[in-house]
């Protein structure tokens, strides 16, 4: 099926402003220069470190590796500091910040509400308290991330199972079965802080704001599959979350089935924000930010939204966790830093784009 010749026309009355902005190639030529800022942050972040490594100590340990050439030759306090630590996390940090971007983008497009972002139906609380079961009870539920995930996605499935009547799913009442379910969770995770001892609510405490303290490859191995699968899915499916963006009736007058796309659509999102948040706990702000500065950047089309907001996402969260473990000698949460940079940024888009952005 050919995009809808009316769609400029539909997203006029959704607010938005087509008259502007750039022509596909220029959006493109955007595109990549965006995946070029993305590989010179991140191969700018990993020179940067609290323990002294030359430029080309730290880029020979990466190519030796890399070439699958002979690290014998390198110091092993090296390859552990530039191999084990510094790469994975940056990495993770990448994946991380584009799949809470992209879930983000989706969500708000799915939902028409620019206020959305990926924890909106429950996830992020589900996570933590799957999170909590596993530091409070670690002899019965053994795994921290194992739970995290599949309590983020139990609580997405109630939401939605709240939700749905009649064949339908109402966007507002899944909203609103979101926040029920949410709320629940949040009250499960605070009972759980309050029987928990000094040791595990500290540890509760640390995983709630969120940090890559712990990035292995294993890591990596679960996450990036599940990102780049569901990347792939949701920018082919981009212009059918535009006409998801335009309201059910729309998106049925032009042959789009919105009910199946919905959970198409929303199955992954929450997917990947139940991995992220399982591995690395609650990071505020990148799934609401992002998909705004991508919107000013290219305009309202998903299809390169979409892209965008997954390079823009691995940017900021690599330029905050290179500031949360460099900063001090004490490694700063990682969600500390993008509540602080993020409250900031969307008050400016509030005063000086909000008529544009938020339609």
């Amino acid at each position: 099926m050919t995009e809808p010749t009316g769609f400029n026309h539909l997203l006029k009355r959704l607010g938005y402003d087509t008259s502007g902005g750039f022509g596909e190639e220029k959006k493109i030529i955007i595109l990549l220069s965006l995946a070029a800022v993305l590989f010179i942050t991140a191969s700018v972040a990993v020179v940067l470190g609290t323990y002294n490594i030359t430029v080309t100590e730290v880029y020979q340990t990466i190519f030796t590796h890399l070439t699958f050439g002979d690290i014998g030759g390198i110091p092993r306090l090296h390859n552990t500091i530039v191999w084990d630590i510094r790469v994975p996390r940056i990495i993770l940090a990448t994946s991380v910040g584009g799949a809470l971007a992209i879930a983000g983008a989706t969500f708000q497009g799915v939902f028409r509400n620019p206020l959305v972002e990926p924890y909106i139906l429950g996830v992020s609380s589900g996570a933590a308290f799957g999170a909590a079961l596993g530091i409070v009870f670690p002899a019965i539920f053994f795994s921290i991330q194992i739970f995290a995930f599949a309590f983020g996605a139990l609580a997405v499935t109630f939401a939605y199972i709240l939700a749905r009547s009649r064949g339908e799913t109402p966007i507002v009442t899944l909203i609103l079965a979101g926040v029920i379910i949410g709320s629940i969770f949040s009250a499960f995770v605070s009972l759980l802080k309050y029987l928990s001892d000094d040791t595990a609510l500290r540890e509760i405490a640390f995983w709630l704001m969120g940090g890559f303290y712990y990035a292995t490859w294993d890591d990596i191995i679960l996450l990036v599959p599940v990102v780049f699968f569901s990347f792939i899915v949701l920018w082919a499916l981009g212009w059918k979350l535009n006409v998801l963006s335009m309201g059910d009736d729309e998106a049925r007058a032009l042959g789009v089935n919105p009910e199946k796309y919905k959970f198409v659509v929303i199955t992954l999102a929450t997917a990947i924000t139940a991995f992220a948040v399982s591995l690395v706990g609650i990071i505020a702000w990148v799934g609401l930010m992002m998909p705004h500065a991508s919107r000013m950047l290219l305009g309202p089309d998903n299809r390169f939204v979409i892209p965008a907001s997954l390079m823009m996402g691995g940017c900021y969260l690599i330029v905050c966790d290179t500031l949360a473990r460099t900063l001090t000698t004490a490694e700063i949460p990682v969600g500390i830093l993008t509540s602080i940079l993020g409250a900031p940024y969307l008050c400016y888009l509030l005063r000086s784009k909000g008529r544009v952005i938020f339609g």
